[in-house]
């Protein structure tokens, strides 16, 4: 370990925030390469990939053993650990519908009896307990606890079953079956 690496860590483990902007300005390519190569397009996310670094590398500095790695490599690794958190954080909100969009997209007010015909033959596609819930829930506004009381189920029973409906309707929404 050089010099320079070996005032960084001490800077850091003394909690002296220098440490980091020397980071940044020793390593700041470096990591903005790494993060690069997995968040391409999204600036933001890039930034707050970095900051999120910088944290994880201010909390976690007595981790850092200098005889398994150099202190580049281990920043390095945190780099590209924490860019792959963020794309798949950014996948899985791709993946999966909010509440908020399927209320907002397919289970809004129709205006047209052609859109209302759509609805229902969507829903009918769910097997019964869950187009039940999914009803309750998005359309009458009952509580995932009311619902769970209901059924006499526990509450992660209802949410399971509403995530299981969102995932088979945009199954069916994505193949146009409807």
């Amino acid at each position: 370990m050089s010099v320079d690496e070996r005032y960084l860590v001490k800077q850091i483990k003394l909690k002296n925030e220098k440490g980091l902007y020397n980071i940044l300005d020793m390593y700041g390519g470096l990591l903005n390469a790494i993060i690069q190569k997995y968040l391409q397009g999204n600036h933001q996310d890039k930034e707050e990939c970095i900051a999120d670094v910088l944290v994880s590398i201010w909390y976690h500095i007595d981790s850092f053993d200098p005889s398994r790695n150099s202190f580049k490599n281990w920043i390095a690794a945190i780099a590209k650990y924490k860019a792959i958190d963020y794309v798949r954080k950014s996948e899985k909100e791709k993946n999966y519908l909010s509440k908020a969009e399927l209320t907002a997209k397919s289970m809004g007010q129709p205006t047209t009896d052609s859109q209302k015909i759509d609805l229902q033959i969507l829903l009918e596609e769910l097997p019964d307990i869950e187009r039940a819930i999914f009803e309750k829930y998005y359309f009458d506004g009952v509580s995932s606890s009311e619902i769970a009381t209901e059924y006499k189920a526990r509450e992660s029973w209802v949410h399971n079953r509403l995530s299981r409906g969102r995932k088979k309707l945009r199954n069916i929404l994505m193949r146009s079956e409807v």
